[in-house]
């Protein structure tokens, strides 16, 4: 067979499709990142040409957590949120001035941190108000809803907070795991009216977590803009979990249920992240009785998400007890995670980040069972949204929002 060779007159005139990159190719490509570099500096020294600006500073601080660590002690931690440094000038405690020190210093610049310590006889059981002055005279406020000694870390409330996690999270997943024997006698409708019932509690997880991830997200420093990075990580999220998803599919065939079950469990466990937290924050800040609320309401709710783990694997091999233990422990064990993080030590951005992840996990999974259900009704020659699998999914939310009312009350 004979080889035609391109002359070197077509080559130029068509471009030379050598990919290599020779000195001069580097530096050709490093040039517009110099050029750019010397145009920041001109903007940052000159200005941007505009000169001096007789203007106010804008000054925003945000108080990220308020603390008592003990009897007549109060500690604020700050952020500042604008562009401008901002000065700590005065504290007031219940409308009258009062003492207080600032680590490290009390200016702050762009997105710098500081803690606020007042020697303050707070009561117990009581409201207080706080307000930080700056040095131009803004007011920024915090309020203390209930007075109540914040939880130490000790070994004592560790184990405390602990065991909370683990009835709100581990037990009632695991009491919903029960139900695997009874949903293997299931028929084909009827499996595939679990597997919409589990699309539909996964559906409202994913509405929930969102809801929460944008209201935590406004208690963020402005500057780290924590409201865009929730669907942004979201989307992320979903769309690695796919690329891993097909690539296993690439290299052992079509995923089993059990794996599905394991990334079901692990959406779930972001969000009973979430409800950690929320219940750790609650005693944190003494809001005792909303706390043990909270654990009543998400232990009920949370026995759902057992059965939505158990439905992919009804219609495979019994997987072993070792497996469902894990299965519980991955989709309850961040709950306690969560209540020692909400109790000792709290981030609204960090918060934020884990609640964005666990939205884009679920919404992979959403596909995933859905994508079962279709092949499910496709053999049986039956489109995939039928009164059976749309009565699956609106139970779902259903029940999820009717267990959800007692967290909520």
């Amino acid at each position: 067979m004979a080889h035609t060779t391109v002359p070197p007159r077509h080559r130029a005139e068509h471009g030379d499709q050598r990919t290599g990159f020779t000195p001069q190719a580097i530096l050709l490509a490093l040039l517009p990142l110099a050029l750019l570099a010397g145009v920041l500096a001109l903007i940052v020294t000159t200005d941007a040409g505009l000169g001096e600006r007789n203007v106010p500073p804008i000054e925003t601080l945000n108080v990220q957590r308020v603390t008592l660590p003990e009897p007549g002690l109060i500690e604020l931690e700050v952020v500042n949120d604008g562009p401008d440094p901002v000065t700590i000038a005065q504290v007031l405690v219940d409308e009258a001035y009062w003492q207080y020190e600032i680590d490290p210093g009390p200016t702050l610049d762009r997105r710098d941190s500081a803690t606020v310590t007042i020697p303050y006889p707070w009561v117990q059981d009581e409201a207080h108000g706080i307000a930080l002055v700056s040095e131009t005279g803004v007011v920024f406020e915090a309020e203390i809803p209930v007075a109540i000694e914040s939880p130490d870390a000790d070994r004592a409330s560790v184990v405390q907070f602990g065991l909370v996690g683990l009835y709100v999270g581990i037990v009632p997943v695991a009491l919903g795991l029960l139900w695997y024997p009874s949903m293997r006698r299931l028929g084909r409708r009827g499996m595939n009216f679990v597997l919409a019932l589990t699309v539909g509690l996964l559906v409202f997880l994913v509405v929930d977590m969102w809801g929460e991830a944008q209201e935590i997200a406004l208690g963020v420093a402005g500057a780290l803009d924590a409201p865009v990075l929730v669907p942004l990580l979201a989307l992320l999220t979903a769309a690695l979990l796919v690329v891993i998803g097909n690539s296993l599919r690439g290299r052992t065939g079509e995923s089993g249920g059990l794996a599905l079950a394991y990334r079901i469990a692990v959406g779930i466990g972001l969000h009973n992240l979430g409800e950690g937290l929320a219940i750790g924050s609650a005693f944190a800040i003494g809001e005792v009785a909303l706390g043990v609320f909270l654990i009543l309401g998400f232990t009920l709710h949370n026995v759902t998400e057992g059965v939505g783990i158990a439905a992919p694997v009804v219609g495979e091999r019994r997987p072993s007890l070792a497996h469902f233990a894990a299965l519980a422990a991955i989709a309850g064990g961040p709950a306690i995670l969560g209540t020692w993080i909400g109790a000792f030590t709290y981030s609204p951005f960090w918060t934020t980040i884990f609640l964005a992840v666990g939205i884009g996990a679920i919404l992979q999974v959403i596909v995933e069972v859905g994508r079962l259900i279709v092949r499910s009704q496709a053999k049986a020659d039956e489109p995939a949204l039928t009164w059976t699998t749309f009565g699956g999914v609106t139970a779902g939310i259903a029940v999820m929002y009717l267990t959800g009312l007692l967290v909520a009350a």
